[in-house]
């Protein structure tokens, strides 16, 4: 029996949860060059959700990850991002 599957049901951050699962993933798609599953498909309570398929080799997984990292830190909700810098 399978204790894993390649896929991860991820939580739309905070930041972006007035957008929804759509719009969310388009703006995935656009900004950060990931494209992921908008969780709407999946049912109406799955709209807080989008999921990503692990199918791709670990380097493309990195950079997926590195490019949602860029994303988030240009729209100031990461660590060190100019956004975040000028609140304090």
């Amino acid at each position: 029996n399978p204790k894993a599957s390649m896929y991860v049901w991820a939580k739309i951050p905070d930041h972006y949860a007035h957008l929804g699962s759509l719009e969310f993933a388009k703006q995935l798609l656009q900004e950060a060059k990931v494209c992921v599953s908008p969780g709407i498909g999946f049912g109406d309570y799955g709209d807080t959700h989008v999921r990503f398929a692990l199918i791709e080799n670990s380097d493309r997984i990195r950079q997926a990850v590195r490019g949602i990292k860029a994303m988030f830190r240009a729209d100031g909700i990461l660590p060190g991002s100019i956004k975040m810098e000028e609140e304090r």
